[in-house]
């Protein structure tokens, strides 16, 4: 519900603190007071187009804030936490500031957010009835919304199922066309790809060979400057013939070991180093073994050199071919992939057949889905239309009664397989034509009224689900006499279940009340329209006077009084005290 709402110099509201009820609450006052502002205002809490016109003359900006409080649960409460906002004692805070040059912006819980955020938060907490609400009741597309939401809970989970159903048998379709389409494309890129597996399978690299290969050349196109090193130190260690020879390193080495194991029984500090000696002959000697072992090796071979030229420069130019990097790595993680793709491309039951399997199968879900929606509208619609023609006689509509008429369409459409028109006669005898066409805007405001009462008496027994706060602008235009008072006990008989807010010009409707706001405007000496401390709760006699003035004009009219007191005493009016 939705406790207060506080305005700032909107319009010609200059400041105002909207303190709401549950239950049925009306707005009243004269035109001009400033009733259009404060639902401007509540628009702009739940996201509406922010217009700097609306700011009033001479301030640089209007602000609105809300309190609102949803129920324990509530999808709003979700959005908003997601968003970083945070509650007040399990309420949600919104406020918008509109500059008169400028942005708008938007608060939640404290924290700045997106326009659209307000509207997603608002879009189950509150609904709001104004006079373009009866004109888009015209619309199929709300008859059927209206319709699907009468079916209940169950029915719109199929419905979103349904649609889920339908937009991805859509798209599988549209892969399906594409498929065929790109039939050549899909050939050419089989062909390429297998072409290229079979030049990779004929060279049959393997990971690291390209740096083996690399380190091949390099010792193969090196060979004499190879030997001479390696002769040089094999000379140095081992001498030219004898290892023995007195200039080479393992003969010095020697000669220091059995020098210092003579004085070693001198010093015990020589043991150690004698030991070390041995060591560093013992890696001399195989080192030596090792150096002729390689040069004994070391072979120039040209054709082998050839050879591993041409096999590095076959794996280059297949790197540079099918892929976009610079080492083997690179062209083997490139067969991986083109033959993962080879597979998908030539797999039994894959490509077209699988899609076509896909579609057959959504094809299936969607006409079960269909046929499920079909069966509770037609349900709905016999149940629906006889709760309102119930509720339009109640309306001062005797004899007028709802006809929901549904349409099999060619083939399924993205809310099934009907197309749903309400229509109505409007007294007994009288032909059903479409809401679009035959009904006036009085019609319209109390079929709409009737729908709204019938579908939360409807919730109300069938659901846990809290309803949305309703907000009607005017719902009575049009209506007037015993159609008025059967308006306002309608309003009077929703607002058992849910907070109704009703702006209205009809004492008949204003005195269903739990609780009355009149909205005043006063003239300063300078002639400036101003509203402060506008909106105020009346009760007693001042309610009764708001009661004469709309009756007749004059507060003061003795008779005019007398009936408002007549209207207030009428059992099942409301009788709100502060």
């Amino acid at each position: 519900m939705i406790e207060e709402i506080a305005i700032s110099d909107l319009g010609v509201i200059s400041s105002a603190l909207i303190e709401l009820d549950p239950g049925l609450t009306v707005i009243t006052g004269e035109t001009g007071a400033g009733k259009t502002m404060v639902l401007t205002g509540l628009s702009l809490l739940l996201g509406g187009k922010a217009d700097p016109e609306a700011v009033r003359p001479g301030r640089d900006r209007a602000t609105v804030e809300g309190r609102f409080v949803p129920p324990p649960g509530h999808p709003a409460l979700t959005v908003a936490a997601e968003a970083g906002a945070m509650l007040d004692d399990g309420a949600l805070l919104v406020a918008r500031t509109v500059a008169a040059q400028g942005r708008s912006r938007a608060h939640l819980g404290g924290r700045s957010v997106p326009q659209g955020l307000l509207a997603e938060v608002g879009a189950d907490l509150i609904t709001v009835h104004g006079q373009s609400d009866q004109l888009r009741l015209r619309s199929p597309a709300q008859q059927r919304r209206a319709l699907d939401q009468y079916a209940g809970p169950d029915h719109l989970a199929t419905l979103a199922q349904y649609t889920d159903v339908y937009a991805a048998r859509r798209s599988a379709e549209a892969e399906l066309d594409a498929w065929d389409a790109d039939s050549r494309d899909r050939e050419e890129e089989l062909a390429r790809l297998t072409r290229a597996i079979e030049a990779i399978d004929a060279l049959d690299p393997s990971a690291g060979e390209d740096a083996d290969l690399r380190a091949e050349a390099e010792r193969l196109g090196n060979v004499e400057d190879l030997r001479l090193a390696a002769g040089a130190a094999h000379e140095a260690i081992g001498g030219v013939e004898d290892p023995a020879a007195p200039e080479a390193a393992l003969a010095l080495v020697d000669q220091a070991r059995r020098t210092l194991a003579a004085a070693a029984e001198h010093d015990e500090a020589l043991v150690e180093w004698t030991h070390r000696l041995d060591g560093i002959s013992y890696q001399l000697s195989d080192l030596l073994t090792e150096l002729g072992s390689y040069l004994a090796g070391l072979e120039a071979d040209p054709a082998r050199l050839e050879q591993v030229h041409e096999r590095r420069a076959a794996i280059t130019d297949l790197i540079r071919t099918h892929t976009d990097g610079d080492t083997l790595e690179h062209l083997l993680d490139f067969a991986t992939r083109a033959r993962a793709r080879i597979s998908e491309l030539t797999a039994p039951g894959a490509g077209r057949d699988a899609l076509i399997a896909r579609v057959a199968e959504l094809q299936e879900t969607e006409r079960a889905l269909a046929a499920t929606l079909s069966a509770g509208r037609a349900a709905a619609g016999a149940a629906m239309a006889e709760a309102t023609g119930a509720e339009l006689t109640g309306l001062a509509m005797p004899g007028a009664s709802l006809v929901v008429q549904t349409s099999p369409l060619p083939e399924l459409g993205p809310f099934g397989g009907e197309d749903v028109q309400l229509l109505l006669s409007a007294h007994s005898g009288a032909p059903a034509r479409p809401l679009g066409k035959g009904a006036s805007g009085g019609e319209l405001s109390r079929v709409m009224l009737a729908l709204e009462v019938a579908l939360a008496r409807r919730q109300a027994d069938t659901e846990d689900a809290p309803l949305p706060t309703f907000v009607f602008d005017e719902v009575d235009a049009g209506v007037g006499g015993r159609a008025a008072v059967e308006v306002g006990s309608r309003l009077a008989e929703l607002a058992r279940h849910t907070q109704v807010i009703v702006v209205t010009h009809l004492p008949q409707v204003a005195a269903f009340a739990d609780r009355h706001l009149v909205v005043t405007k006063t003239t300063s000496d300078q002639g400036e329209a101003v509203t402060a401390s506008d909106v105020c709760a009346v009760t007693g006699e001042d309610r009764e006077a708001e009661l004469a003035r709309m009756l007749s004009g004059d507060p003061g009219s003795t008779t005019a009084r007398q009936h408002a007191a007549e209207l207030l005493a009428r059992p099942g009016v409301g009788a709100w005290e502060a």
